[in-house]
């Protein structure tokens, strides 16, 4: 029985430095009411203890609540709470030493900048892939130049696995992702920085459905 795919429309990633005091878990949980449909946990400053507490309490919740669960970078945090996945970066562990460690069940993505990363991740076995920067963001002080909505399109046009967008996504700029091909959009801050998490995740969600044809 094939590994079923989750939906990748709206994949919020955790930020608590841009998250304006609130806790990682009330962000989360009012992003998934808004409409949030994958949650990364992404925590450069915490130690391995913090996101293996901060893991089961977003594991819990994410089961809770029907979303899917991912851990950037951290294989053996992903583990230890038996997320749904990992997210790697390009200079992380071999995609095939993840899915070693994590069993053939679990996802395993990871980012790319340019075609020949997403076809080298696609022939190694990664489950997607996040292309980005799409547009230019200060949010990841090594994301590199806007990679722009022409690759996007060149990208999906080619891949054979889901491609999420990621790099200065907002609610006026995420249908253009979708339209040229993207299973779904990344972003943090344009959600945990909101003053209204869910409002801000709901108007996105709505961008990207109305860009699926999923609504009227």
């Amino acid at each position: 029985m094939p590994k079923p795919i989750p939906d990748y429309s709206l994949y919020v990633i955790t930020g608590e430095s841009f998250s304006k005091g609130r806790s990682t878990e009330d962000v989360i949980r009012q992003a998934i009411l808004g409409g949030a449909t994958v949650i990364q946990l992404r925590e450069k400053e915490y130690c391995g203890k913090e996101l293996i507490r901060v893991g089961k309490l977003l594991r819990d919740m994410t089961r809770e609540m029907g979303v899917t669960f991912i851990v950037n970078d951290r294989v053996d945090v992903a583990f230890a709470v038996d997320a749904d996945g990992v997210h790697l970066g390009q200079d992380d562990l071999p995609i095939e030493v993840a899915r070693q460690i994590l069993g053939p069940d679990k996802i395993v993505g990871i980012s790319a900048g340019n075609m020949d990363e997403v076809l080298a991740a696609q022939a190694r076995g990664a489950d997607y892939v996040g292309l980005g920067p799409v547009f230019a963001t200060g949010t990841k002080s090594d994301a590199g130049e806007a990679v722009g909505l022409d690759l996007v399109k060149q990208v999906c046009a080619r891949a054979t696995i889901p491609v999420v967008g990621i790099g200065g996504i907002k609610a006026n700029n995420a249908a253009q992702v979708i339209e040229a091909g993207a299973a779904g959009v990344s972003v943090i801050t344009a959600v945990v920085s909101a003053d209204d998490v869910t409002e801000a995740a709901r108007q996105l969600r709505h961008q990207i459905d109305l860009a699926k044809g999923l609504k009227g």
